[in-house]
């Protein structure tokens, strides 16, 4: 694997009792790309990306985030090892700030403990400005810093999803996983999307995303994987990949889907 491979999967397998969800998947994403997981309602995307990012342990398979071998075993293990995500139900803190959301996503990099926070210590003031600091310009590197001191509960759908793609980038992620950003989104809000992707990937990050819309992806990605049945049956460039007979079987296919 070369050093410029920010995630290398390989070899994935999952069984739900007598459901086998994933047999036998990888993908390799380099520094810089925006890569796409699509496929067919039950086509086990969903359940890769849990894989990868520490929901579901998997029954088999090898895992290395930037040349090292990393074990996602729990969410916020996986989020210390490099891999911020989103989810499609948003999950945010309702009742807390937008900025005090973004701020939780920023102490995963903190310093000062639980001792400097009980203390007061100056250190631990120190840390908190910067970490404020820090929310503050993602919030305005997201397009919502005016909503700083709302309750996230209050923002739009979109705005929502925004912040939660600015407290994913505050935990400095080495690839940033998005599941569904799109989803519920309106026309306009589907392109503010798009232009804060292509944004995020100009700064050089790196983008994992799972989404239904194709056309979205298609116009985002460098490369993309399709999966069915818990199989990968594609990989590669988006023009490739809407030319390969077996996609356009499992979208339109006999299939069911």
């Amino acid at each position: 694997m070369t050093t410029d491979t920010i995630l290398d999967v390989r070899g994935i397998s999952k069984r739900f009792g007598g459901l086998q969800a994933l047999s036998d998947v990888g993908i390799t994403i380099k520094r810089g790309q925006v890569y796409g997981l699509i496929g067919p309602n039950g086509a086990g995307k969903t359940t890769f990306f849990n894989v990868i990012t520490g929901l579901y342990t998997p029954d088999s398979g090898s895992f290395e985030l930037a040349g090292k071998p990393y074990q996602p075993t729990a969410v916020h293990e996986v989020a210390k090892a490099g891999i911020a995500r989103t989810f499609q139900n948003i999950r945010l803190f309702s009742e807390m700030t937008a900025l005090e959301n973004v701020m939780v996503g920023r102490h995963i990099r903190t310093h000062s403990g639980v001792f400097g926070a009980m203390l007061r210590t100056g250190s631990f003031k120190a840390e908190e400005k910067a970490i404020a600091d820090r929310a503050h310009e993602l919030l305005e590197y997201v397009g919502i810093g005016k909503f700083a001191d709302y309750k996230a509960r209050t923002l739009s759908y979109g705005d929502q999803r925004r912040l939660e793609i600015a407290r994913a980038l505050a935990t400095d992620p080495q690839l940033i996983a998005l599941d569904e950003p799109a989803a519920g989104m309106n026309s306009t809000e589907k392109v503010l999307l798009r232009e804060l992707i292509d944004r995020i990937r100009k700064d050089d990050r790196t983008i994992l995303i799972i989404e239904h819309d194709v056309k979205l992806i298609m116009g985002l990605c460098d490369r993309v994987t399709v999966l069915d049945y818990g199989k990968q049956i594609a990989e590669g460039t988006p023009y490739d990949v809407q030319k390969n007979e077996k996609v356009i079987e499992a979208y339109l296919g006999t299939g069911g889907h």
